[in-house]
Formats: structure tokens, C-alpha cells, sequence
């Protein structure tokens, strides 16, 4: 048979060809509408399923964690800071008293998940501003300041920090600690009652 026989004649070729890609594109919105059905019935972000996503990388602080451990909040500190906090540590081991750290550096990622929820703890952005800065102005984005956990070891600090230069800068947060190098030969500043107060918060 020769290939002139074989083949279909050309309004029959035309008509295939116009099924088939009516053919493909009937196919084609099918997986469209399938996609975008399977999309709309999945649920959509939390602020907990948020947070969730949040690790070790944005500063999330696993339990137990000492300023003398090697996690993205502790090591993202500036060195400054760290070295006194590890310099007070050792000779507060002495009194027994061990420095965990609840919250040290902060991606502005974690920072802001946390903003979020203190604006839903508190009930507006006013109220969550005295316990929580912006990405813009937290010092712990910017690796400036640290949450001593445990209570007798912000109680030692409270008592022994200036000599290292820390200090407690907020009346309401007794764990929240910076470096002031000045406190050292003059003592710490006096506090802000909570971070409203603090010039720095008013970028």
C-alpha cells in the first residue's frame, strides 16, 4: 500500500486534528479546576501553624538552651554581649546560679509572629508595644539583648550585672538584659517603665 493510499484525506486530517486539541485543552482545565478545587479546601495559615514553621534558625530557643550553647539565639548575639553574659555566667556558677536563656537574637520573620500574637493577647497594637517591639526597633533582631530564664538568675544579674555591664532596661521585663559598657564604672541607668518609654522604640 502506498503512503498516498494510506493516509486519511485532508478534510479528515483537519477534523482530527481540531478533536485532539479540543481533546488537550478539555484536559487541561480539568486539572485546572481540579487544582484550584483541591486548593480552596485546604486550610489556611494560622498564627499557630505560623509559628510553627518558625525554628531553631529564627532564633527559636529549644528548652534548656545555657548562654554558653552554640543555637542561632545565643551565637547571634553580639559578641560584645555575649562575652559578658558568658563572663557573668561562669562566676555565677560559683553562687550556684545557672543562665538560661529564653530569648536571645530574633529573625525579623519570628519577631513579627510574635508581635502578632501579643497584639491578639493584649487586644490592640498600643497595648502589645509595652512587651513587644517592631522588627524595626527590637534589640533582639539586632542581636543587642537577651531574656535570662529562671528567676534567680535575672535576681543575680539584678544584683551583680553592672559590674559586667548588664543591665536590666525595662521595670516590667526583670529578664530582658543589654550591654551597657558605662554601667561598670557608674552603675546601670535607670530603667524605662516598659519599652513605650524608650526613645529607641519611637522609630
Amino acid at each position: 500500500m502506498s503512503a498516498s493510499e494510506s493516509a486519511p484525506p485532508a478534510g479528515r486530517r483537519t477534523k482530527l486534528t481540531i478533536r485532539a486539541a479540543f481533546v488537550v485543552a478539555n484536559v487541561a482545565l480539568i486539572g485546572v479546576f481540579v487544582h484550584q478545587t483541591l486548593a480552596s479546601s485546604l486550610p489556611t495559615a494560622s498564627p499557630s501553624s505560623t509559628r510553627q514553621s518558625l525554628g531553631e534558625a529564627d532564633g527559636v530557643v529549644p528548652p534548656g538552651v545555657t548562654v554558653f550553647d552554640t543555637v542561632p539565639a545565643v551565637t547571634n548575639l553580639d559578641p560584645d554581649l555575649l562575652g559578658a553574659l558568658r563572663t557573668a555566667a561562669k562566676d555565677a556558677s560559683n553562687d550556684g546560679i545557672e543562665f538560661f536563656v529564653n530569648s536571645g537574637w530574633r529573625s525579623p520573620a519570628y519577631q513579627e509572629q510574635l508581635l502578632r500574637e501579643a497584639v491578639s493577647k493584649y487586644g490592640s497594637q498600643e497595648e502589645a508595644a509595652r512587651w513587644v517591639a517592631t522588627t524595626e526597633t527590637s534589640p533582639h533582631v539586632a542581636g543587642l539583648a537577651v531574656d535570662i530564664g529562671r528567676p534567680n538568675a535575672a535576681a543575680w544579674l539584678s544584683e551583680h550585672g553592672a559590674r559586667y555591664g548588664l543591665c536590666q532596661i525595662y521595670r516590667n521585663e526583670p529578664w530582658h538584659y543589654e550591654l551597657r559598657p558605662e554601667a561598670i564604672d557608674h552603675g546601670c541607668p535607670p530603667m524605662y517603665a516598659d519599652p513605650t518609654h524608650d526613645p529607641r522604640m519611637q522609630r
